[in-house]
């Protein structure tokens, strides 16, 4: 999953990016609003988390501008403020939860599986596709009941498939899913990962799972 921060308090910034890459998840940073508007209104994303208070554009004016240009990115707000108004007023602009600076990195990632699973219409951290198992929560994966140990990128990758099951994902799509914006598109890392899963997930297991739609991508098939 991709995820977009705006926010202008660089130390701040930078843990959260740290933090939620070892989470696995594709993470790109703006410290200013016009940077970070740029990138919501032009990335992709899956999530965005997005300071208040910001320089050159201000949080609220963001968060009207892309829902007016009718992007759904589900949107945390991030802010030292925490007066009910301050609250209403961004929900009220679009924004989907609210955290009040100071906060844990845990709670930030409890609600922002929360909005993923809300995006994504699955209601439980529990994914099943056939005899396979994903936990959004712990990052636990099992086949027919045998746990299998993946590297955050390569359950970062299979929880995006296993979240688009039957559907045909193009090299190009997992890869901005993965990445931030300046991995190189060219690289096979997605096939090498693809390999690997593949290796650790159906191998063993007549029934696979991991498909190739040559010319076109990649698919789980559920």
């Amino acid at each position: 999953m991709r995820i977009l921060i705006v926010e202008d308090e660089k130390s701040l910034a930078d843990i959260l990016k740290k933090g939620l890459e070892e989470e696995g998840y594709a993470v790109d940073v703006a410290c200013n609003g016009e940077d970070g508007q740029h990138l919501a209104l032009n990335e992709p994303s899956d999530l965005m988390i997005l300071d208040i208070m910001l320089p050159v554009i201000d949080g609220m004016t963001i968060l009207k501008k892309i829902r007016g240009q009718g992007i759904k990115t589900p949107v945390l707000m991030l802010t030292a403020k925490d007066a009910i108004t301050d609250k209403v007023s961004g929900l009220d602009s679009g924004a989907d939860d609210y955290l009040t600076k100071p906060f844990s990195f845990e709670e930030l990632l409890a609600r922002m599986r929360v909005l993923l699973r809300r995006k994504t219409e699955v209601k439980t951290t529990l994914i099943a596709i056939k005899d396979l198992t994903l936990d959004t929560a712990t990052h636990e994966v099992k086949r027919r009941g045998k746990a299998i140990v993946l590297s955050a990128k390569e359950y970062a990758l299979l929880e995006y498939m296993a979240v688009n099951r039957n559907i045909v994902l193009s090299r190009t799509a997992l890869t901005e899913h993965l990445y931030d914006q300046d991995f190189d598109l060219d690289s096979n890392v997605i096939d090498v990962f693809i390999s690997r899963l593949r290796n650790k997930i159906d191998r063993e297991f007549d029934d696979k799972l991991v498909i190739t739609m040559r010319g076109a991508g990649y698919m789980l098939r559920g």
